[in-house]
């Protein structure tokens, strides 16, 4: 399996292990654009891994916080309660980087930088550059490709 990630289209596809496309799902990338550096806000491109897989089997919309659940499920009030929030939910595909200098180690280093694909509130999903530097998607979308993938699974993230 392979992950690509089109910051222009906005879009994830996946690919089998012949290379053939499986599925393409809508997603936001960062608002500030691409970019790998700490503290940026920005989507960081190049090769990745997914190295750790969190959620699984918890329900549709399970709000997470530093990568725990917090027993709460999302609802559209809690998001308008809380506006500015950005919500991490139903499942984290936690990124790594695997090129030294430019996504991994050091000041640009993806998984220090808590890197993730997530679910978001599905009546604020835009098809557009919105996020905080992770990778959105719907909560069904991300239940999907999560339990499509395993831990390990390449993934590239380019700009066109």
């Amino acid at each position: 399996m392979k992950i690509e990630i089109n910051l222009a289209q906005q879009t994830l596809t996946l690919f089998d292990d012949t290379g053939r496309r499986r599925k393409t799902w809508p997603v936001s990338t960062a608002a500030n654009g691409p970019g790998e550096q700490a503290g940026s806000f920005c989507t960081p491109r190049g090769r990745h891994i997914i190295r750790a897989k969190i959620g699984a089997g918890l329900p549709a919309g399970t709000v997470f916080r530093a990568r725990r659940p917090t027993g709460e499920i999302y609802t559209p009030a809690m998001g308008a309660a809380d506006p500015d929030r950005d919500w991490i939910l139903s499942r984290i595909l936690w990124l790594s980087g695997t090129e030294v200098g430019f996504n991994r180690l050091g000041s640009c280093d993806t998984m220090r930088r808590y890197i993730y694909i997530h679910g978001s509130p599905d009546e604020r999903f835009e098809q557009a550059p919105r996020s905080h530097g992770c990778i959105r998607m719907r909560n069904a979308d991300v239940i999907e490709l999560f339990d499509r993938v395993p831990v390990y699974t390449e993934v590239v993230i380019r700009e066109v």
